[in-house]
C-alpha cells in the first residue's frame, strides 16, 4: 500500500509560481498512475492534472491547461505539479492521488478511480 505526502504549498501573489511535490513510499512507484486534484472551500474536489505510469501521457483540466505541468521522477518516487501564472481562483487544497493500473500509457482523470490519497497541501493565491 502506497503512502503519499504532498509539499510545496504556500501563499503566492497572482501571476506567481509554485511547484508542488508528492513523495510516494511503501509501494512500487512505477505501478501507479498519478494525479493531482484540488478542493476549494465549499466546492467539490476537482481534477487538475494526471500522468501515466510511463510519464509519456498527461492530461489537464481546461482551467489549468497551458499554465500547469505535471511530471514524475521515478528515481525519486515523486510526482510534481509546476504551477505558473497563478490566479486567485487556483486557491485550494491540492491533493496527490495514486491508482494502481496495468496500463502503462493511460492517465486517469476520474476521482473515483484513484485508490490512494495524500493529506493535501494548501495553495493560496492573493490578488
Amino acid at each position: 500500500q502506497v503512502q503519499l505526502a504532498e509539499s510545496g504549498g504556500g501563499l503566492v501573489q497572482a501571476g506567481g509560481s509554485l511547484r508542488l511535490s508528492c513523495a510516494a513510499s511503501g509501494g512500487t512507484f512505477s505501478r501507479y498512475a498519478m494525479g493531482w486534484f484540488r478542493q476549494a472551500p465549499g466546492k467539490e474536489r476537482e481534477f487538475v492534472a494526471a500522468i501515466s505510469r510511463s510519464g509519456g501521457s498527461t492530461g489537464y483540466a481546461d482551467s489549468v491547461k497551458g499554465r500547469f505541468t505535471i511530471s514524475r521522477d521515478s528515481a525519486k518516487d515523486t510526482v510534481y505539479l509546476q504551477m505558473n501564472s497563478l490566479k486567485p481562483e487556483d486557491t485550494a487544497v491540492y491533493y496527490c492521488a495514486a491508482d494502481i493500473t496495468r496500463s502503462t500509457y493511460v492517465y486517469i482523470t476520474s476521482r473515483s478511480q484513484y485508490d490512494y490519497w495524500g493529506q493535501g497541501t494548501q495553495v493560496t493565491v492573493s490578488s
